[in-house]
C-alpha cells in the first residue's frame, strides 16, 4: 500500500485538557482525516475537537467500544485504507504513527499493535494492576488461541477492510482484546511494534482506580473466553 489513505479514530470522554496536544502531535502529512468521537463528555471536549480541525462525532452511549463503533460506522462511507486507533489522553506518542503503520504499508501484516511493554515507558505510566491484568489477558490469549502478544495497547493500526471482517461488537473495555482475538481466529496477520508511553493527563477512567481496573480486567478476561467459541 504505497499511497495509503489513513484515518485516525480517537474515542474521547472528558479529554478537553489533553486532546489539543494529541491533535497537534498527529503527523499531518501522513493522515487524511482525524475523527474524534465525543463519548458523552461534560467538559467541552467537543469544542476542543472542532477547534483542532478534527471531524467530530457524538456517541451518547458511554463506553470505549461504543465510541469506536460509532467512528467505524462513519468511516464506512469514507473507506480509508487504514484506521489508526489513538487515545485522547496524550499517554501515547502520536508522532510515532509512521512506525506503527509501516508494516501495513509494506504489506507485512493486517494489524499492528503498539506495544507499551516492548517500548519506552515513563515511570508510573503503566500502573502495577494494569501490568498484571495485561499479563493475565495476553497469557490467556496465548493459552486458548495460540497467539503471542505482549500488550493490549490502544494505539494500533489495522487495514479498514479487514477491520470490517472482524464484525466488532464490544461496547466497553473489552474492545481491544476482542479485536486481537478475532484477528487471530480469522487469519489476520498481526505484528507488534514498540511504542512509547507516558503518564496520561488527568485521571484514567479505567486504571485510575482499583475498582475501575477490576471491572475492566473482568470484562477483558470474559471477552477472551467468550471469543474462544
Amino acid at each position: 500500500m504505497p499511497d495509503m489513505r489513513i484515518a485516525v479514530l480517537i474515542p474521547a470522554h472528558n479529554e478537553s485538557a489533553a486532546l489539543p496536544r494529541v491533535l497537534d502531535a498527529i503527523p499531518k502529512d501522513l493522515v487524511e482525516e482525524v475523527v474524534v468521537v465525543d463519548n458523552a463528555s461534560t467538559d467541552g471536549t467537543a469544542g476542543v475537537a472542532r477547534a483542532g480541525g478534527a471531524t467530530l462525532l457524538e456517541e451518547p452511549r458511554l463506553g470505549y467500544g461504543a465510541a469506536c463503533l460509532r467512528g467505524i460506522d462513519y468511516l464506512k462511507v469514507k473507506r480509508p485504507d487504514v484506521v489508526v486507533f489513538l487515545d485522547g489522553d496524550f499517554s501515547d506518542h502520536p508522532e510515532e504513527m509512521p512506525a506503527l503503520v509501516e508494516p501495513i504499508r509494506r504489506g507485512a501484516c493486517d494489524l499492528v499493535i503498539g506495544s507499551r511493554v516492548l517500548g519506552r515507558r515513563e515511570p508510573g505510566a503503566l500502573l502495577p494492576h494494569a501490568r498484571l491484568g495485561n499479563i493475565l489477558a495476553t497469557g490467556l490469549i496465548r493459552l486458548l488461541h495460540g497467539a503471542r502478544f505482549t500488550d493490549l495497547g490502544p494505539f494500533r493500526a489495522i487495514r479498514f477492510d479487514r477491520l470490517l471482517e472482524l464484525e466488532m461488537r464490544d461496547q466497553g473495555f473489552g474492545w481491544t482484546v476482542e479485536m486481537q482475538v478475532k484477528a487471530v481466529r480469522r487469519g489476520l496477520v498481526a505484528l507488534e511494534v514498540p511504542v512509547s508511553y507516558r503518564k496520561r493527563l488527568g485521571v484514567s477512567k479505567i486504571s485510575g482506580t482499583l475498582g475501575g481496573s477490576l471491572r475492566a480486567g473482568y470484562t477483558i478476561l470474559r471477552t477472551v473466553l467468550r471469543n474462544r467459541a
